[in-house]
C-alpha cells in the first residue's frame, strides 16, 4: 500500500542504492497468519507429547488432539471474520440483490423481483393498481 524510505545508514553516510521498500497489508497479514499457524502446530505437537507422556492411549491422543486442533481453527476464523471490514454499499446505480414476491389485488398475478436500486424498491403496478407485497415461510427464513 505505501512505501517508507529505508533508515539502515547514518545521516553523514547515505548511499544511492537505498530505494523504496514496497510494504502492502496483505503481505503483512500473510506473515501474521504464517506466524500463527506455526504456533499452533507448536502448540499441538507439544500437547500430544506431554499426552503421550501422561500415559494416555495413543488413539485417544490423536482424538483429542485432532478435535483441539479444529476447535481452535473454527474459533480462529470466526474471531478473524469479525476484524474484517464490512463491504461498502455499492454505487447507487448499481443493482442490489433483493427477493421480494408481489402480488396483483385484481387479477392474482405474481412477480418475483430479484434486483433492485433500491433495498425496498416501490411496488411495481398491474391492473392499473399497486401490487401487494406477500411474505411467504420461505422469506422468514
Amino acid at each position: 500500500m505505501s512505501d517508507f524510505e529505508p533508515t539502515t545508514d547514518l545521516p553523514g553516510r547515505i548511499d544511492d542504492d537505498d530505494k523504496p521498500v514496497s510494504s502492502s497489508a496483505q503481505a503483512r497479514d500473510g506473515r501474521v497468519q504464517l506466524r500463527r499457524k506455526r504456533m499452533l502446530q507448536l502448540l499441538l505437537v507439544v500437547l500430544t507429547l506431554g499426552l503421550l507422556a501422561a500415559g494416555f492411549t495413543v488413539w485417544r491422543v490423536v482424538l483429542a488432539v485432532g478435535l483441539m486442533y479444529v476447535l481452535l481453527r473454527v474459533g480462529f476464523a470466526v474471531i478473524g471474520a469479525f476484524a474484517r471490514p464490512v463491504p461498502e454499499p455499492p454505487p447507487p446505480g448499481e443493482l442490489r440483490r433483493v427477493k421480494l414476491t408481489y402480488r396483483c389485488a385484481e387479477c392474482g398475478a405474481e412477480l418475483r423481483m430479484t434486483l433492485a436500486n433500491d433495498e425496498v424498491p416501490a411496488p411495481p403496478r398491474h391492473c392499473t393498481e399497486e401490487m401487494e407485497l406477500t411474505a411467504t415461510r420461505e422469506d422468514g427464513l
